[in-house]
């Protein structure tokens, strides 16, 4: 029916109206195990979603078998509890907060398993408060959004290669096929300290905008062009064609992406 409002349900988790959602997760071509992870968040109470929104996030863990899936795991889990359970601060101080928690908490579980040492993650984590998207992020995962046929890129890559082009020793053209694009600069729970990247300030968001969190397993084989291609259709539909697409340039690590497209 014309103007009906449909109500998602992710498990037992009930998805407001306002937007459509997907994701996806594919271990790919050429690994053993899935080391990436997502999720999906809004409070049970309507006076807690007005306070707090939606979030929604990626993370891609390295150091192995045991240690990527663990790091990415706490980080995903941390940010989640810190931002559900956290009072009277605003979303952009709490996903700051959450990334903070998460990267001790992953050296810490570290610190007690030496089987673990050197784990590491990253994480793209969103805010939709309102019309309102908020973002921290850490590594090289990404958060693209497009909106009238056009795609941004919103994420700065934590890379070598990245910093590379920063510095006009490479141009981004050169760095899509650079050996080396996926060593990071950054990572939750590596170094002593992390500084993740933050929105500036709220972006605001307009019906039929599409938010696009990826591991690069996904846009390192998935260009920016069959991307926006991709999210004109429903958003199950479109992660289901990316991951495909993925597979089919040789799926060289694993393959997450999470679609959120504005409904009102």
């Amino acid at each position: 029916m014309r103007g009906e409002r449909r109500t998602q349900v992710r498990g037992a988790m009930r998805i407001r109206p306002g937007i459509e959602l997907a994701s996806l997760s594919d271990v790919g071509c050429q690994r053993q195990n899935n080391e990436d992870r997502y999720s999906y968040w809004e409070p049970k109470s309507e006076e807690e979603f007005l306070r707090k929104g939606r979030l929604a996030m990626v993370a891609d863990g390295m150091g192995g078998y045991e240690d990527g899936q663990e790091a990415s795991r706490i980080a995903v889990e941390t940010v989640e509890q810190i931002y559900a359970n956290s009072l009277d601060k605003d979303a952009q101080t709490l996903l700051n907060a959450g990334f903070l928690a998460a990267h001790h908490r992953i050296q810490e579980q570290a610190s007690k398993d030496p089987t673990l040492h050197g784990m590491g993650t990253t994480c793209t984590a969103i805010v939709l408060l309102g019309n309102k998207l908020f973002y921290a992020h850490v590594g090289d995962s990404r958060l693209y959004m497009v909106r009238n046929g056009s795609i941004t890129l919103l994420t700065r890559d934590h890379s070598y290669v990245s910093r590379l082009v920063e510095d006009g020793i490479l141009s981004a053209e050169e760095a899509e096929s650079h050996p080396q694009r996926h060593i990071l600069t950054a990572a939750l729970g590596s170094g002593a300290e992390v500084f993740p990247d933050i929105s500036p300030q709220p972006m605001l968001l307009g019906k039929g905008d599409v938010l696009v969190l990826c591991t690069d397993g996904l846009w390192s084989v998935v260009g920016e062009s069959d991307l926006k291609g991709a999210v004109a259709s429903p958003p199950e539909q479109a992660c289901k064609d990316l991951v495909a697409l993925a597979k089919q340039r040789g799926g060289p690590d694993n393959i997450t992406v999470q679609l959120l497209k504005l409904t009102g």
